[in-house]
């Protein structure tokens, strides 16, 4: 029986933001604090389901979310995080921001296998043309936003010049700068700006409550709508939900109730940023709710992982926290690509339930191990009819319901991690190959070391940045915090593209 599929990304939800992982870690002596984190949800999900320890994504939020929705990486598809509307005309095929018209994506296989397919949230893989929108990558219905983020409560993402009058209404009388609401609907009946859903004027974060207005958080939106699919779905016929929350993506905004929850964290950064945790722990559990109300559980997989690290720029610039990893989001440290994943549901059998599984897996696998459970082929046939490669995700059911041992391959003995030329986080450049993960053991070439397989990670930094990579700092347990002078873009380490310069990891 073809289960049902929901799939939660997180965003920018950095490793020190999960309850599980607040523990002792390796190599330390002390239990961490973990009152100021607040995930029981996921907490509970991981600790009855299985919990992926070595599973990556891109750097950067773009290129991951192309990567999972095509089953390729990063460096096969997209490694850049330019903004939306950027364009190439030289190139009408792969000249936009996200995926290349002429490649396929997940929702569009599982469309063969008779799923109904519903998206969630942010897209962030395309919107230059009719083909760059959900509805051609094989989606049915979409409730969300274009861009990388917008504001929670206004939904303003950018704006563009215009002339209009004090009242709104375009005229000649001044000229300014006029804001873009990026909020979407897209069924069977409609298509277009969910202006029914735009908060009043003076809704705002310092705002929450204005008179005679509506002002509601997005990503409470969000979930409403995941919640209203389910409850309208059939049953007996299997589902795909792609939930991509805004959580916990900046702009550090929550609603005031979360906020409060956490007042003794002095760090107003941290504070939010972990209240904005506990909202998207919630939505999880609302989620979940929703399907058990359905009868839908117990035939359900329920993948949860984030995109990338949690960003960790500098102190009194964002919230994120990876400790006890090295870096965060934009670079290629174990911090910016290793993320927190699990899966959970009544299709994971019994017995790998509960279980830490530390085999190498990537975001973009998911396509495959999908297609597996549909019945389908992943092949993506637009590609290969225009002579693409064939894609690079590995079906990782067979590790998920069964594991891995002496007599099995693990789905996947390397990984290859992504690099861009690029001079600043969302700046354009070429593509590159910035490193490579490999783990060793009776199927990968090396022998099995104690208590598991030896893995390997080589770094390879740009050369438009003088080979090296940031952020090669890691931060402490509670971090932000109010009395930080760290500064992780001032920390880096120079990684060569040769034998005597290049970074080398036993991990």
């Amino acid at each position: 029986m073809q289960p049902h599929i929901v799939h939660f990304l997180a965003d920018d939800f950095g490793w020190a933001h999960v309850g599980w992982h607040r523990n002792k870690q390796p190599h330390d002596n002390v239990l961490t604090a973990h009152d100021d984190v607040s995930t029981p949800n996921l907490d509970a999900l991981a600790a009855d389901g299985l919990i992926l320890d070595r599973h990556y994504a891109h750097k950067i939020c773009s290129p991951s979310r192309c990567a999972i929705q095509t089953g390729r990486a990063p460096i096969h598809v997209n490694v850049q995080n330019v903004l939306p509307e950027s364009v190439n005309p030289k190139d009408p095929i792969g000249g936009y921001q996200g995926i290349p018209l002429n490649m396929s994506g997940m929702a569009a296989v599982l469309r063969r296998g008779g799923y109904r397919t519903h998206l969630v949230g942010k897209w962030d893989v395309g919107m230059a043309t009719e083909l760059h929108h959900p509805k051609a990558r094989g989606y049915e219905s979409f409730f969300g936003y274009w861009h990388h983020a917008n504001d929670y409560w206004t939904n303003v993402v950018e704006s563009c010049p215009g002339n209009t009058s004090s009242t709104g209404r375009t005229s000649s009388i001044s000229r300014h700068h006029v804001a873009i609401r990026d909020l979407w609907r897209f069924n069977a009946s409609f298509d277009g700006p969910a202006s029914d859903l735009q908060n009043g004027v003076h809704c705002s974060q310092h705002s929450q409550a204005p008179v005679d207005e509506p002002c509601v958080y997005e990503e409470e939106l969000l979930a409403r709508e995941a919640a209203a699919i389910i409850a309208r779905h059939e049953p007996s016929e299997p589902l795909f939900l792609f939930y991509s929350s805004h959580l916990i993506h900046v702009p550090l905004q929550v609603p005031v109730r979360y906020e409060a929850a956490f007042a003794s964290v002095r760090d107003p950064f941290r504070r939010i940023a972990l209240a904005m945790g506990n909202f998207l722990d919630d939505q999880v559990g609302s989620i979940v709710g929703a399907l058990k109300a359905r009868g839908m559980w117990e035939t359900t997989l329920f993948t949860f992982h984030a995109d990338n690290g949690g960003e960790i720029m500098g102190a009194g610039l964002c919230g994120g926290n990876n400790w006890p990893l090295t870096g965060g989001k934009f670079s290629n440290w174990e911090g910016g690509i290793r993320v927190n994943a699990f899966v959970a549901g009544g299709a994971l059998p019994v017995a790998r339930r509960g279980a830490t599984e530390s085999a190498l897996t990537a975001v973009w696998d998911w396509l495959a191990t999908y297609a597996f459970l549909a019945g389908v082929d992943p092949t993506d046939h637009a590609a290969a009819a225009a002579g693409l490669p064939p894609i690079d995700s590995a079906n990782l059911w067979p590790l998920l319901s069964q594991g891995s041992d002496l007599h099995t391959a693990p789905p996947r003995s390397e990984v290859v991690i992504g690099e861009t030329t690029a001079l600043s986080p969302n700046g354009d450049g070429r593509t590159l190959v910035g490193g490579l993960l490999q783990q060793e053991g009776p199927h990968g070439g090396g022998e099995v070391a104690t208590g598991g397989q030896k893995l390997y990670k080589l770094l390879l930094g740009a050369p438009d940045r003088k080979f090296t990579i940031d952020q090669y700092v890691r931060t402490g347990p509670s971090w932000p915090n109010t009395s930080s002078r760290l500064v992780p873009l001032s920390h880096f380490k120079m990684c060569g593209r040769d034998a005597v310069s290049g970074c080398l990891f036993e991990l």
